[in-house]
């Protein structure tokens, strides 16, 4: 049985309870703010934290529970505010928060991890943080609806809800895992996205578990980049709670390249819906560098090309200017030979190749034209130095942008 997606969210694993709704954190909305995740056991943690120096108390909290434990229960999500740049009392509120939901769900405050999105350098509103824990404990369920408010709680500037859950063999046992996100802006990550969450009911070791994220991390939401901006918050925290019925998995094997490919399938499914939905965004704009030397070269250059304004703006203006793009590479610090370089640009109306051998050759600017306005685009880029390739998501660079984040407080 191959990886195989299905409808579902973060309570498609057996075990796992979700719910979302509204505590009030900021006067005047009507959306959702607050979120919990839950397992029935104990289960293994993994997760992967921003390197940003400006660190949230959530994002503290947590990694001292996967450095000292490795197992968690529970998590409660907050938007509105960011809880970073907060102090000590920031971390008092983190703490506070997990003792209270530990308390309700009758499990170890240790064991409750926070994560919160939203404005920086603002104290939490307790009275109703704690409120809205005691709202989500009651109405904790398994049920796809339940994953859908919790997925739709985590949002901030996101246009939409960030979901997917797959499913797959492993020793006869059927294996699901569930995840949603969130992440629109200031995402530039080096480590993760915005705020993911995934659960799994396959049992696993938890230093492994540890190890194959750090390395599907790497490939998948470090690959992804709309504004350049790292947050203080980005957090991707995994849950296996084991209750699959199949067999621990300790090493390398095939069970383990099974558990593998479905979590990459999740995790790059996410990381692209997070370009797609950048702020303010028209297009998702993906680079894929073959023919590298190496893997650095590769990513270095792949991500270069996404992360360039110039690039950027020329693909939300639908304008084939490749000079922006060989830029983009120049200035990259990859050591590469651009006399070798092609490029073709993609997308559902066709491809047409803008440069070849490192030079931008004649072309039909309407058929250029026709091939960029499409809501999808790939940059193929073709190194002829190797037979390493990368692949890094972007978004083009609007108006819009500017906008959302002029008024991003009110």
């Amino acid at each position: 049985m191959s990886v195989k997606v299905i409808d579902g969210g973060v309570t498609a694993p057996s075990g796992f309870k979700a719910a979302g709704l509204r505590a009030g954190l900021k006067d005047g909305k009507t959306n959702k703010d607050m979120a919990m995740v839950y397992s029935e056991v104990p289960a293994v943690f993994a997760g992967t934290f921003t390197r940003n120096l400006v660190c949230a108390a959530p994002v503290q909290w947590d990694r001292e529970i996967l450095n000292k434990y490795g197992r968690a229960q529970a998590v409660v999500v907050n938007t509105a505010v960011a809880n970073a740049a907060t102090g000590t009392e920031g971390l008092a509120n983190s703490e506070a928060t997990a003792k209270e939901a530990g308390k309700l769900l009758g499990i170890p405050a240790e064991t409750v991890l926070v994560a919160s999105t939203g404005v920086i350098g603002f104290q939490l509103p307790m009275e109703k943080i704690l409120k809205g824990v005691n709202l989500l404990v009651p109405e904790l369920k398994s049920d796809r609806e339940s994953a859908l408010m919790a997925a739709e709680a985590i949002l901030t500037t996101d246009t939409h809800k960030k979901e997917i859950a797959v499913e797959f063999e492993i020793d006869g046992a059927i294996c699901r895992i569930g995840a949603m996100s969130k992440g629109s802006g200031m995402i530039h990550p080096n480590m993760g996205t915005m705020l993911c969450f995934i659960t799994t009911d396959v049992d696993i070791d938890q230093a492994l578990l540890l190890k194959e994220l750090r390395k599907i991390v790497d490939e998948t939401y470090n690959m992804v980049s709309v504004d350049g901006d790292t947050s203080t918050n980005d957090s991707v925290i995994v849950l296996a709670n084991g209750k699959a019925g199949a067999p621990r998995i300790t090493g390398e094997g095939p069970q383990l390249k099974t558990f593998t490919e479905a979590l990459l399938t999740v995790c790059t499914y996410l990381a692209k819906q997070t370009a797609q939905d950048g702020e303010g965004a028209t297009r998702l704009f993906t680079a894929h560098v073959t023919g590298a030397p190496d893997r650095e070269t590769a990513r270095t250059l792949a991500k270069s090309i996404i992360t360039s304004n110039l690039t950027k703006a020329a693909i939300f203006g639908r304008d084939a200017n490749m000079g922006r793009l060989l830029c983009a590479m120049g200035y990259s610090g990859a050591k590469y030979d651009p006399s070798l370089v092609d490029v073709t640009m993609c997308s559902e109306a066709g491809s047409i190749q803008l440069v070849k051998g490192g030079f931008m050759p004649a072309f039909s600017e309407e058929e250029a034209l026709k091939i960029l306005s499409p809501a999808e685009i790939t940059a193929e880029v073709e190194m002829h130095q190797g037979n390493v390739e990368a692949t890094a998501w972007g978004c083009d660079l609007t108006y819009d942008y500017v906008k959302i984040n002029a008024d991003y407080r009110s």
